[in-house]
């Protein structure tokens, strides 16, 4: 069998239903599904049953214990040569494991072609592990979609997540899309306790290794993520939180990009700062102004509004560059609207978390559970 398809699920019977219809449309049919219920309250169960004459289908029922140790467990119990493990909220388009196939299936595991720098992959070098990219379906609701763009555009952090072009060696597939060799997989321990960042974590761990990971831009898959600003925000503010621990988990790997959104975080507090020092300004001179203390033209009311131009320009500007892309990309002003509160929601969640963690680990000297336990290790 080529491929295993490992599935970790939390109370989301609705989204397995949708993923596993797309599993059925599949054009390769060489893979099992292994679903794993991480101590879902809404087990997947009934959904899973409707599947069973279908698909080469296994449910798992365990006590809850994170995403990365349930894709452990299903690891354990599968067969293929090929582990891809997926987020329980995408679906599949029916060329998904033929894009798949195309770039990996052909190869030949520990032949001396593979280790030979004639074989090729795309006309580049075999993979032990690889990821794809996701995007957003015509279904999604609106705030779905401003989510989804900020994941991916250039303008947020998307340009550093993997994009169309391919990436080969230093490539760090994610979770929610991942393929991996089994040997390869078991041989390195799979995930870990973490539960934000375990997925960037392992993709550390196989290339540290001396394994290739690979972007294959074919094998894209449509990503719902979260639902709500909320629930987002909390997402992106523990991916900040993760991205100090991976540091110290493996030196060196923290690189400039990583400091984007700290540093987004801290321009807006501080053009906020500026528009509130403005404003008070300004009042406190039509204060003195109806107090006949100061004339009309005082000064107070000039440098205050011009603190305030100053302070909403950049905002502004940036608001209005994600509105518009937004718009054409998803053909929609109602998305592009939405999709503004969605990019400040994305960069200043991770800066904040960042800014958190990088006091308590860095500063404090906290050690990882410790500092985290309750986001982490519950």
């Amino acid at each position: 069998m080529n491929y295993s398809i490992i599935v970790p699920v939390f109370n989301r019977p609705d989204e397995v239903d949708e993923l596993l219809e797309s599993l059925c449309q599949q054009e390769v049919k060489d893979f099992e599904v292994i679903i794993v219920e991480d101590g879902s309250k809404k087990p997947c169960k009934d959904v899973c049953d409707k599947y069973a004459g279908i698909l080469d289908l296994h449910y798992y029922y365990k006590e809850n214990s994170g995403p990365g140790q349930s894709r452990n467990y299903g690891a354990e119990r599968a067969r293929g040569e090929w582990l891809i493990v997926l987020d329980s909220d995408v679906v599949l388009p029916k060329g998904y494991l033929m894009a798949v196939d195309s770039a990996i299936g052909h190869q030949k595991k520990d032949s001396a072609e593979a280790n030979s720098s004639l074989f090729t992959l795309h006309s580049s070098l075999p993979c032990d592990a690889w990821g794809g990219p996701d995007t957003s379906h015509p279904s999604f609701t609106p705030v779905q979609k401003a989510i989804s763009y900020s994941m991916t555009s250039f303008f947020t952090t998307g340009g550093i997540r993997g994009g169309k072009g391919k990436k080969l060696d230093k490539f760090f597939p994610r979770s929610y899309n991942m393929g991996i060799r089994r040997n390869v997989y078991l041989e390195l321990g799979g995930f870990t306790k973490m539960r934000f960042g375990e997925d960037i974590d392992f993709s550390y761990r196989i290339i540290e290794a001396g394994y290739k990971t690979a972007l294959i831009p074919e094998a894209w898959v449509w990503h719902k993520r979260r639902t709500d600003y909320r629930k987002f925000f909390r997402q992106v503010y523990n991916s900040g939180i993760a991205r100090i621990n991976l540091m110290k988990r493996h030196p060196g790997t923290l690189k400039l990009v990583h400091l984007l959104p700290t540093v987004f975080t801290l321009g807006v507090i501080g053009c906020l700062l500026l528009f509130a020092l403005g404003a008070g300004l300004y009042i406190e001179g039509e204060w003195l102004d109806a107090y006949g203390l100061r004339p009309t033209d005082n000064m107070h009311q000039g440098v205050g509004f011009m603190f305030c131009v100053l302070a909403a320009l950049p905002l502004l500007f940036y608001s209005s560059v994600i509105c518009i892309d937004s718009s054409i990309r998803n053909r929609s002003l109602r998305v592009g609207l939405l999709s503004i509160p969605a990019a400040f929601t994305q960069l200043m969640g991770y800066g904040l978390g960042f800014i958190v963690s990088w006091w308590k680990r860095c500063v404090l000297k906290q050690d990882e559970f410790t500092a985290f336990e309750k986001n982490f290790y519950k």
